[in-house]
């Protein structure tokens, strides 16, 4: 049943990619990163108060609040703001391409914080996930150039189309994913550290308008227009989570990672059949090398 739960989160975070793509094209002043937020904060809650009406509340200690609420920062803030910008500039198949940088950075931070040994196939999933993440930069420095020549100006259209923003997010996700661990020792419910994490998300946003106008646009966009299309992108994603959290309490963490990778063709398979994204052979290289990198690390 853990299997079937994994196969649910990968298809809705791959629906929740493409409607993101669908919704906010490079520009828009809203990529729908703070709808989200919210729309995991009311639906973790819901489930959460109805869990705990019909179960009991587990305890909550401060500790346990306090870890929750760091998680947050880097994976509902951090994390999934970057991850929506990416979509924005990327497209859904380069940005689920380049999400694969997720466990890259969880192997980093076990070897350099919880002081864990990298086996030989953990090794090379790792380098297989940088070579894919390689590809997918070399084929924008060098789209409709000479073998060999970088375009003038390649490395700004680089940066604006956003391949530092996959990067970001997927330092963020794996960071606040250690301390969600922690969390969760203390306080051992997924849906209320869901509903803290994307909570203090959603403030840490509004705070973030008050400096920048970028956020202040789409804090003003989500409540004065209604995107059909980031809303379906939010819920996506919110079910995507819950279902993830549900993988994970019938089934080996590995099983579960492993299945949820192949978001990266779900996503594919979506763009091409419904949205008419082109598919280039590099792009295909670099989903499959991620994929396979993936599957080393969890194999491991």
């Amino acid at each position: 049943m853990g299997e079937f739960y994994a196969l649910a989160s990968a298809l809705c975070f791959a629906i929740s990619n493409v409607m993101v793509m669908r919704g906010a094209p490079r520009g828009a002043a809203d990529n729908g990163a703070f709808l989200s937020l919210l729309l995991t904060a009311a639906i973790s809650a819901l489930v959460w108060l109805a869990l705990g009406l019909r179960q009991g509340f587990p305890p909550v200690p401060l500790n346990g609040v306090l870890w929750l609420a760091g998680a947050g920062v880097f994976t509902a803030f951090i994390g999934r703001v970057f991850l929506y910008a990416s979509i924005q500039h990327l497209g859904a198949m380069r940005a689920s391409a380049v999400k694969r940088l997720n466990p890259f950075f969880a192997v980093l931070l076990g070897m350099f914080v919880l002081g864990e040994s990298v086996s030989g196939r953990a090794g090379w999933g790792v380098l297989l996930i940088v070579v894919s993440f390689a590809v997918l930069v070399h084929t924008q420095l060098h789209g409709g150039a000479q073998p060999g020549a970088i375009p003038a100006g390649a490395w700004r259209k680089l940066l604006n189309l956003g391949y530092m923003y996959g990067p970001v997010s997927a330092l963020g996700y794996a960071l606040g994913y250690l301390m969600r661990k922690s969390g969760l020792q203390e306080t051992p419910d997924p849906f209320f550290g869901a509903m803290v994490g994307t909570l203090v998300g959603a403030m840490l946003f509004v705070v973030a308008g008050c400096f920048s106008e970028s956020y202040r646009l789409a804090v003003q966009g989500t409540f004065r227009r209604a995107n059909p299309w980031l809303y379906a992108a939010g819920v996506a994603a919110s079910f995507g989570q819950i279902f993830y959290f549900v993988a994970l309490n019938v089934s080996p963490m590995s099983r579960v990672a492993l299945i949820t990778s192949m978001e990266v063709f779900i996503t594919i398979a979506l763009s091409l059949a419904f949205f008419g994204e082109r598919l280039s052979a590099r792009v295909a290289i670099a989903a499959l090398l991620g994929f396979a990198g993936t599957m080393l690390l969890v194999g491991s």
